[in-house]
């Protein structure tokens, strides 16, 4: 397995893993989006800015482009509304095409911390550290589900209300080894994740 791939199924596990559910970052100021569209505005040219738009979105995106180098000219707050407006633009372009919805640009510094640590093993080009972090993660939250059913399951029978808690331990346990299994299989999908992760 590559290195690109293996950060990315990582950072779906850490998804998978995360206490909340995960943050995109191609919404924030910071974010991989906003930074070629930023290039792209600079340079001139459109390309690092369509790569995150799917074919049948280009001919939009590349007409808000021109708009906004025409409109950059005007002046330092023409070019602050532009730049703004085209950014705005491409990042709902891009969520569209994931069948995310965009809520607005968010602020730097909000990236999921799992996010962030597949970015910063692509940038490193070391995968070793998060391959550790999330294997020691995945096998905490594991072991903690699986004595959390065994425990219950030593109690089940004493009432129906302890019947119950095992009950809830076990889907538990189940659902989040079914989800971390999902997560692994799931390189080659989309990077947002919509649905509500399980607890490490």
């Amino acid at each position: 397995m590559s290195r690109t791939t293996l950060a990315v199924a990582s950072f779906w596990l850490l998804a998978a893993l995360a206490p909340s559910r995960a943050q995109a970052h191609c919404d924030s100021l910071d974010g991989p989006v906003v930074k070629d569209a930023r290039a792209a505005l600079d340079s001139g040219r459109a390309d690092a800015a369509l790569q995150w738009v799917t074919p049948d979105r280009e001919a939009e995106i590349r007409d808000v482009f021109r708009q906004a180098l025409v409109v950059r000219a005007a002046g330092p707050e023409a070019r602050a509304f532009a730049d703004r407006f085209f950014l705005e633009t491409l990042v709902r372009v891009h969520r569209e095409g994931e069948g995310a919805p965009f809520t607005g640009l968010k602020p730097a510094g909000h990236v999921d911390p799992a996010i962030a640590a597949a970015d910063e093993a692509l940038e490193s080009g070391a995968i070793e550290p998060l391959a550790r972090a999330l294997a020691d993660k995945a096998q905490a939250g594991l072991r903690r589900r699986f004595e959390r059913v065994l425990a219950a399951r030593r109690r089940a029978a004493e009432s129906v209300a302890l019947g119950r808690e095992a009950v809830a331990a076990y889907v538990e346990f189940v659902h989040y080894a079914e989800r971390l299994q999902a997560a692994l299989g799931a390189a080659a999908a989309p990077h947002h994740v919509h649905e509500t992760a399980p607890h490490p």
